[in-house]
């Protein structure tokens, strides 16, 4: 049995992807720590990540969220989730590669979707034509998460738990990133 980390591994892809979902059940398996940056700049600005974009604008939400995710990284090996477009700053890239290692959970534009079209928390979504809007982000997003140093496709007909177990698997495979209990 796989128990710990030896180094932090920082979740990225799409809204929707199971992040926050296959994340906490990742780190409870492995036990170790689990973080949320958008959960962390909310509990910092006091207000939703929908009400930092609406007040401050995108540029500002993201300079908070490097800032964030860098502090995070700092601290002891964890499972980190990233919000959907933290990986698209290549700071937070070469930073994740030198703290830790990312690891893509990349679904498809159906799966996505099926997970995001009735929230009203996604502000990138607030469009006239939200399903065009995700599609888009989708198209330039993927060739920026495919340069993650893990690979995990999601698959609609496993549950969280399986998931967090395929992650697992994947990341023992990599080598040098949990260690085993002893």
């Amino acid at each position: 049995m796989v128990k710990g980390l030896k180094k932090t591994v920082a979740l990225v892809g799409m809204m929707g992807a199971g992040k926050t979902a296959v994340g906490k059940a990742i780190a409870l398996s492995l036990d170790v720590p689990f973080l949320d940056s958008d959960a962390e700049i909310e509990r910092a600005a006091d207000r939703s990540i929908a009400e930092i974009f609406e007040r401050d604008g995108e540029r500002f939400f993201r300079s908070k969220e490097s800032q964030v995710i860098t502090r995070l990284l700092e601290d002891e090996q964890c499972i980190l989730s990233t919000g959907g477009g933290a990986f698209m700053t290549a700071e937070n890239r070469d930073f994740i590669a030198a703290k830790g290692v990312a690891v893509w959970l990349k679904a498809d534009l159906d799966i996505l979707w099926q997970r995001v079209r009735h929230k009203s928390t996604r502000p990138l979504l607030q469009t006239d034509n939200p399903f065009e809007t995700l599609k888009e982000l989708v198209e330039v997003r993927e060739p920026i998460y495919a340069k993650a140093g893990i690979v995990v496709d999601a698959e609609p007909a496993l549950s969280i738990e399986q998931m967090a177990q395929k992650v697992i698997a994947a990341l023992v495979a990599h080598g040098g990133i949990v260690k085993d209990e002893t």
